[in-house]
């Protein structure tokens, strides 16, 4: 009899497994998408400033050469005033290059009705397809439409509009047709060996940002990531803050945020916390924590000062610079920690799906900030410098 019951019990599991393994299976073939319009929420100014800031500015792999290099090299004679200038505008040049790609809802392809003019019902036996091909005009605001053997005049479908906005007005690297890298089997592929940045970049040449498969193709990447976990991949490029506002909008931040944690970018997991916050209308006083958060240094400054660093640690001998640099922080940043781990450990205790996980990565990280803290406070004091800034 007992054996009966464990058989029982069992087969119970198995079924329980496969049920589990069947949902997991489910879950990661469905393509989320944007129930309502996400542009409003995408282009406000305060939700904009907190993803530009999450993708951070790190120079080195925004200027990347991703062709051959070039044998020519330019040297120059400066100051270190005229050098911090072309830093700064190295900097402007760098927020140019991460300019995200918008948000916004699937175009409606309705083919809106101009006029029928029964008149010149049977006058053809073929469609005419009319083209606004004025020179200056941008290819969303250029008309194309056509008129049926039966006289009605209507809008033309998007996919006809845009073949023959190609084909009378060429946009450089776009095809007539999708090129077959976007083709199931093909991006499946692509997505595996985890060319997540070289699927993206060639996706906003082939598609405008409201077209069914620029979203379609656009969320199977950033799902791909979030199952990968190759979220460094996209930083500091300019696909970083429509993958992450994708995550907030969804509700799958844990992951990213996971991420933040482990490499030490608390305030960047902080910044995350609070766009879930604010696009999901959730009252948390965010405000009092982004005043508080606003005493330190922005994401330029920082970029700015570690541009700084090399060449005032060099010319003025500053061994406080010297210290910071092997630490890899400041006082300031010690401070800035603290402040963040609060903030993101109120979030992980009401609202996190992965809290063993998070918990696990927080404790990790306090423990190794603690090592840090103490040692530069111990080089500090060996040193004679006094309250560290």
């Amino acid at each position: 009899m007992s054996l009966y019951i464990q058989l029982n019990v069992l087969n119970k599991i198995r079924g329980t497994l496969t049920n589990h393994a069947f949902r997991t299976q489910a879950t990661k073939s469905v393509t989320l998408k944007y129930g309502k319009d996400p542009q409003p929420l995408f282009t406000d100014p305060e939700i904009q400033k907190l993803l530009k800031s999450i993708t951070q500015l790190d120079l080195s792999k925004i200027f990347r050469r991703t062709t051959a290099s070039v044998n020519s090299v330019e040297y120059k004679f400066m100051t270190t005033e005229q050098l911090e200038g072309v830093f700064r505008k190295t900097l402007e040049r760098a927020k140019l290059k991460l300019q995200m790609p918008p948000i916004v809802k699937v175009r409606d392809d309705a083919q809106k009705i101009i006029s029928v003019d029964k008149a010149l019902k049977g006058f053809s036996d073929t469609k005419f397809v009319i083209t606004d091909v004025t020179y200056g005009t941008r290819q969303s605001e250029r008309k194309v439409i056509v008129r049926d053997t039966d006289g009605t005049l209507h809008h033309a479908p998007m996919e006809m509009a845009k073949r023959m906005k190609q084909l009378f007005v060429p946009l450089n690297g776009r095809k007539l047709r999708m090129p077959q890298m976007f083709e199931e089997e093909n991006l499946q592929r692509r997505l595996e060996e985890r060319k997540y940045e070289f699927i993206l970049d060639r996706l906003l040449v082939q598609f405008d940002p409201d077209e069914p498969d620029f979203h379609r193709i656009s969320s199977k990447v950033y799902q791909h990531i979030n199952e990968t976990k190759e979220f460094d991949q996209l930083r500091s490029t300019r696909h970083f803050g429509p993958m992450a506002f994708f995550y907030v909008w969804h509700k799958c931040i844990d992951d990213l945020l996971y991420d933040m944690v482990k490499r030490d970018y608390l305030r960047n997991g902080a910044e995350l916390i609070i766009l879930y916050y604010k696009i999901h209308s959730i009252s948390e006083d965010v405000a009092g924590f982004l005043q508080k958060l606003g005493e330190h240094n922005s994401l330029e400054d920082l970029a700015l000062k570690e541009l700084n660093k090399s060449i005032k640690s060099k010319v003025h001998g500053d061994i406080h610079s010297e210290i910071e640099s092997a630490i890899g922080k400041s006082a300031k940043d010690f401070e800035v920690d603290e402040l963040c781990l609060r903030f993101v450990e109120k979030y992980v205790a009401a609202y996190a799906l992965k809290k063993v996980q998070l918990e696990l990565g927080i404790q990790t990280l306090k423990e190794l900030n603690a090592e840090k803290k103490h040692l530069y406070e111990g080089l500090s004091k060996a040193h004679g410098i006094q309250n560290a800034g």
